[in-house]
């Protein structure tokens, strides 16, 4: 298929599950990822030891054989484009977030806005694992949004550069390692030596996401009643005080692109956390949830566009020869001679 051939299996399948995380969000029933953890969970009995060792040999073992899954399915359809797109697009679907991430932030915008203030905070452990007590609505409305913008590199930015990288063992590969960072990369007593290598391995594989999901962020802030500058400045000046190397520069750009403040003291467990201040804008309000959600789905969009021409790169697909040169390249005409044509294109091929 011509069209195929044009944009590379791994290209197209990215953008097909993309769509139909669009379409219909996270499977409801039988989810992968969700049977990943349940494993997980299962082999931790075994494995579970209050020392560094036995969380490396932990993370190597799901890690390992998660991504060896998938090379082994990437390697055995590299001859058949078609079931390689195919197989990309479901590995897509299965990973990303953004849909249902989306679903959580503009549910907590309407409970906030019906000041039901127990229903937002119960909602809140859906997005994030920070202790609800207490919170105001305001507070609430700033942890819902830090939580989209950490999310929006998690659970869409990471995937999806990471699928255009290396296909289908990428996206497997990503998140499992992102789903056990979330089961056991606490520093609480049981997980603090355990979970170590999740959280490092966690840190490492989203060290250029984050700061790719930054740049997005900045680049896109006059979309969203924000100013470059700012958000460029708090990436500078406001992220390095975050205790996460990726979560500072995200929050911190968003914070600067949607013209807010956000950081400070945040309570998991019976641990607190001091964020820093993030942004020099006012105060986190009920109605910059919708806006933070905008932004999240702009950035989603615009890292699927930087995805898919890093997986068409790796297909050995050239962009520039078959959408862009064609338009300047000499034609020959019917009697020999050359001319130069504004609309024909080619099809790329495999290099």
């Amino acid at each position: 298929m011509q069209w195929l051939e044009r944009v590379g299996p791994r290209a197209g399948g990215l953008v097909l599950g993309y769509a139909a995380d669009l379409a219909l969000a996270d499977p409801r029933r039988a989810h992968p990822v969700a049977a990943f953890g349940t494993l997980a969970s299962r082999l931790e009995r075994l494995t579970y030891r209050d020392g560094r060792p036995a969380g490396v040999l932990h993370v190597a073992l799901l890690v390992g054989a998660v991504t060896g899954a998938g090379g082994l399915v990437e390697r055995g359809l590299r001859d058949r484009p078609l079931l390689r797109m195919t197989a990309t697009a479901v590995a897509t679907w299965v990973v990303l977030g953004g849909t249902s991430l989306a679903r959580e932030g503009d549910a907590m915008a309407r409970l906030l806005d019906a000041d039901d203030l127990p229903g937002a905070r119960d909602r809140l452990s859906h997005l994030c694992s920070r202790a609800p007590d207490g919170l105001d609505a305001d507070e609430l409305a700033r942890a819902a949004t830090e939580s989209l913008a950490e999310n929006t590199s998690d659970a869409v930015v990471a995937p999806l550069l990471w699928g255009g990288l290396l296909g289908v063992p990428g996206l497997l590969g990503y998140r499992a390692i992102n789903t056990l960072d979330a089961m056991i990369g606490y520093r609480n007593r049981r997980y603090r030596e355990f979970g170590w290598a999740a959280a490092r391995l966690d840190d490492l594989v989203n060290l250029a996401p984050a700061r790719a999901c930054a740049a997005l962020t900045v680049a896109l802030a006059p979309r969203h009643g924000g100013d470059r500058a700012e958000a460029l400045r708090a990436w500078r000046e406001d992220a390095p005080h975050h205790p996460s190397p990726n979560a500072g520069p995200v929050e911190a750009t968003f914070a600067g692109a949607l013209g807010v403040r956000l950081g400070g003291a945040n309570r998991y467990d019976d641990e607190v956390e001091d964020r820093g201040t993030l942004g020099r804008g006012r105060a986190v309000v009920t109605a910059d949830l919708a806006r933070a959600v905008r932004l999240s789905r702009t950035i989603g969009a615009a890292a699927l566009a930087l995805a898919a021409v890093v997986g068409a790169l790796a297909d050995g697909i050239r962009p520039a020869r078959g959408l862009v040169g064609a338009a300047h390249r000499p034609a020959e005409g019917g009697d020999g001679t050359t001319t130069t044509t504004a609309t024909t294109t080619t099809t790329g091929g495999q290099a």
